[in-house]
């Protein structure tokens, strides 16, 4: 593609808000305050809550201190709240145009960007199939939906339409965890790994289970799950694949406050064990920036990138992990419909 790609945006929440600023030229000073303080605000972005992190230069809050992304353009957006959606529009210095229905957001794009910043799927099909049956590339903010059946519907629709479309955890792309992955061969028989955060809902830990599989590896065999409060902690099994944890994988997500929603990841084996720093909200737009590296690559070669993948077994290890909380034992990810 010669020219810049259009994007319908749907859902104008926190991660509309953190996306679109990375793709498009804003007004700063308008990102910063774009309600006042005593204004009812639909989203934390509203009060400030993007370009807090975005613009850490601590005497001009006018130069951003993340990557941007070029070679977009937001042409429509949507949000259920028509006000929030007008709020991050004004936002913008190109102001893309407010749609009365997130069905016409993905006329005349090229892009269908679907965000979820607090939400856990379950309106994901219904957001998508617009797009994908006129033919538009599509991404679908984690987690691409909230079961394996929704995931085998929305897959089976894109490949109907010929639609490229994917799903990526801003966690699964974030550099520093990548360089964590490096240093592996310090333990040296890899035998057991930990990871910290992203607290118990869906759209949480989704984060959590995608970064594991990014740095410990895909194919899981078996989930168990306990603790009070659902999806408390979470145990990955290997079985006896080769090259993963011997004891597997535990996924503490209830782990209460932690510095900046930062994330943790701990590995262990038998030359010693090495442990990540917090890597939180000042560096996920590192991560958010490779994402959209990664869509735009999509778009211009009407192929997946294969971090999806990861997406794809992630929304069958949580599917998994509810039923082994729900009935009390380790459970198959063949029992929920594999990995896809």
């Amino acid at each position: 593609m010669t020219h810049e790609i259009r994007v319908g945006l749907i859902r104008c929440d926190t991660h509309g808000a953190y996306y679109g600023p990375l793709m498009q030229q804003h007004d700063p000073m308008r990102l910063q305050r774009p309600l006042p303080i005593d204004q009812p605000a639909h989203y934390s972005w509203q009060h400030g809550g993007a370009h807090f992190y975005f613009y850490t230069h601590y005497a001009d809050p006018r130069q951003i201190t993340v990557d941007t992304v070029e070679g977009f353009r937001l042409a429509r957006i949507w949000d259920e709240h028509r006000d929030a959606a007008e709020c991050l529009a004004s936002v913008f210095y190109e102001k893309p145009l407010v749609c009365e229905s997130f069905e016409e957001v993905s006329d005349d794009v090229d892009l269908v960007f679907i965000a979820d910043c607090n939400g856990d799927g379950s309106d994901h099909l219904a957001l998508a199939t617009p797009g994908i049956e006129k033919g538009v590339p599509t991404f679908i903010d984690k987690p691409l939906a909230y079961s394996v059946k929704d995931t085998r519907t929305i897959l089976s629709l894109a490949e109907s339409h010929g639609v490229p479309i994917t799903s990526i955890s801003i966690l699964s792309a974030l550099p520093g965890f990548a360089q964590f992955a490096q240093r592996l061969p310090e333990t040296g028989d890899l035998q057991f790994g930990t990871v910290q955060g992203g607290g118990t809902q869906m759209a949480g830990h989704i984060h959590a289970i995608n970064l594991a599989l990014r740095i410990f590896g895909n194919n899981v065999q078996t989930v168990r799950c306990m603790g009070d409060t659902p999806l408390n902690t979470i145990h990955l099994g290997y079985g006896e694949h080769p090259d993963r944890p011997a004891r597997g994988v535990t996924i503490n997500c209830d782990v209460g406050a932690v510095w900046h929603c930062a994330f943790h990841v701990s590995a262990y084996g038998t030359a010693g064990a090495i442990h990540s720093p917090p890597l939180g909200d000042f560096v996920f737009p590192f991560g958010a920036a490779e994402i959209l590296r990664l869509v735009k690559g999509m778009v211009e070669t009407g192929e997946p990138p294969p971090i999806t993948a990861d997406m794809l077994e992630g929304v069958a290890v949580a599917e998994a992990a509810r039923l082994a909380q729900q009935e009390g034992r380790s459970v198959e990810i063949a029992e929920v419909g594999g990995a896809l």
